[in-house]
Formats: C-alpha cells, sequence, structure tokens
C-alpha cells in the first residue's frame, strides 16, 4: 500500500514559514522566492485539506490546526536532520549507540569516564542525551538507558533487560559553614537543618530520617531541585542539608565545598542499571559499551 506522504520540500518550506509567520523570510531562510515558498504551502494544505495559515493585516498567522501540526513537523524534521548527521559524522564507524542518560550521572560520573571507553573502542560513537523520566523504547530510538530505580521500577519497564552497574548510597551533605564549628551532628541535629528536596526523590528525607530513628522530623519542607546537580550546588552554597548519592559529589567532597556532617549512609533501594530492549541486548556495539561500563562501575 502506498504511504501517504506529503512532499519534504512542502513540510521543509511550511516549517520555516510557520516559525516566521511570514512566505518571505522563509523564502530568505531557504533561498526561494516569495511564491516558491507559497506554492509549496497551498500544495500541502490541498494534499491535507485543511487550512494552515489565515491572512490577517500583518501578514498571515496559522490557524489552530496550522499550530499543531507545525510543532509535530518541527520535530519530525529535527529528527531527520539529527540522524543525517549522525549518519555523515559516523562514517565507516561499526556502531553508533544512542543512549538516554539521567543528567547528573552522565556529567558527573559518565562523561569523566568515557575518555576510556573511546580509547578502547574508536570504532563505536556514543550519543548521551539526558532524560529524567523512564519512557517507552518503543516511542524513542535509544538503543538504551541508564536509570537509578528499585526492582519494581525496572519491572514496569517491559521488553527490557537490565544491566546492575552499582547500588545508589545515599548521604546527607552540606556546606562546612553550615554547621560551623562543629562538623558532626547526631540525626536528630541533622533534622533542624535547613533541608533542600530532589523533585524525583520527595520522600528522601522521610526514608532517612525513618532508618535513623528521628521522628517528627519537618521531612518534606524545603525548595525542591529537579536535578542532583542543582542540589549539589544549593548545598555547597550554605542554602541547606542535601541527601545526595556520593559517587556524583566526589569533586565537592575532595575540595571541601561539601561535607559528610553525619556519616549514616543509606541505601534506599535504588540502583543504577544500563537498561536495554531485549531485541537490542545482542547488538555488538552494545554489548562491548555493557562490558566495559559494568568494569567502569566495579572500580568505581
Amino acid at each position: 500500500m502506498r504511504r501517504k506522504l506529503p512532499s519534504t520540500q512542502a513540510l521543509v518550506c511550511f516549517e520555516a514559514a510557520a516559525r516566521h509567520e511570514s512566505f518571505t523570510k522563509a523564502a530568505h531562510e531557504l533561498a526561494l522566492t516569495q511564491s516558491a515558498v507559497y506554492r509549496q504551502v497551498a500544495g500541502l494544505e490541498d494534499f491535507l485539506g485543511v487550512k494552515l495559515f489565515r491572512r490577517s493585516r500583518h501578514g498571515i498567522v496559522l490557524t489552530e490546526a496550522g499550530l499543531n501540526y507545525s510543532r509535530r513537523v518541527a520535530r519530525r524534521l529535527d529528527a531527520v536532520e539529527r540522524d543525517a548527521l549522525a549518519v555523515i559524522g559516523r562514517g565507516e564507524a561499526s556502531g553508533t549507540i544512542d543512549l538516554a542518560v539521567v543528567p547528573t550521572f552522565a556529567s558527573r560520573w559518565l562523561l569523566p569516564r568515557l575518555q576510556d571507553f573511546r580509547v578502547r573502542h574508536p570504532d563505536i560513537v556514543v550519543n548521551m542525551e539526558t532524560s529524567t523520566r523512564p519512557f517507552l523504547f518503543a516511542d524513542t530510538d535509544f538503543d538504551a538507558a541508564i536509570y537509578a530505580g528499585t526492582p519494581a521500577d525496572l519491572a514496569n519497564w517491559p521488553g527490557t533487560v537490565a544491566v546492575a552497574l552499582m547500588a545508589e548510597i545515599v548521604v546527607p551533605v552540606c556546606a562546612p559553614a553550615l554547621i560551623a564549628p562543629r562538623r558532626r551532628l547526631t540525626p536528630a541535629q541533622v533534622a533542624g537543618l535547613p533541608l533542600l528536596q530532589q523533585s524525583t526523590r520527595p520522600y528522601a528525607w522521610r526514608q532517612w530520617f525513618e532508618a535513623q530513628g528521628v521522628e517528627g522530623a519537618r521531612d518534606l519542607d524545603g525548595p525542591r531541585f529537579d536535578l542532583f546537580s542543582m542540589l549539589a550546588v544549593a548545598a555547597a552554597r550554605g542554602m541547606g542539608a542535601a541527601l545526595m548519592p556520593a559517587m556524583l559529589i566526589e569533586g565537592e567532597l575532595a575540595r571541601g565545598e561539601l561535607i559528610v556532617p553525619c556519616d549514616r549512609p543509606l541505601h534506599g533501594g535504588r540502583s543504577y542499571h544500563l537498561v536495554m530492549p531485549e531485541r537490542k541486548a545482542g547488538n555488538p556495539a552494545l554489548a562491548r559499551f555493557r562490558d566495559w561500563l559494568v568494569d567502569a562501575a566495579g572500580a568505581g
């Protein structure tokens, strides 16, 4: 059955005209005439049977249907461009891995170690995109993902293979000045500090205080931050105490920007995993990346 697809040129002209809300500016960007852009957009409207623009005193304005369609088209064209650039950049490389990874783990742990993988496997390209939420591989082009989750989280990710990398051990940290002149606190004293919260772990402090036998702590109070990297900066600036995976703040701890005021680490049940669709688990490039990642995680 023949696909019902509009021409790529028509989509490119429509996307540019929608972005500028001007046929003239779109024509200038695409090195075409204004009439050529208009004809392409008019042909697209005929193909769809929907008006994408309406005339106004100041030129053209997207219709509601045109606005919705332009957003979808822009995303699809961006994806096609990324795919083309990936092929161009890869050349004759034997493999490419498109990896989704949680942001702070990517910047604080994976990227500082990734050069070792490149040296060992120069024919494999690893592209990374950050994501803070799980997704369905069927809806994306990712080959694998690195996420911290519980066994229950992984059970909700169907059709995948998960390889354990390391447990997530969290510790309370703060700036030295926040508790000066003291260097050590009891868990109950930690409860008296301003607490910083991680948006995706709303009950992290509650779990920590319960594990230490502390009751009555205002464990849900305090500003919330979406990323661990933001949490680390806020804590280092003296805004409060934060619960952080120690492996993500090695630099701050080494430089003395953060200290552990109460050495009571907690394994909250989450571990970092490399998650792959079952259909890709045997991919040679992905298998080599998996083996290297397991070794790197074991080495700390």
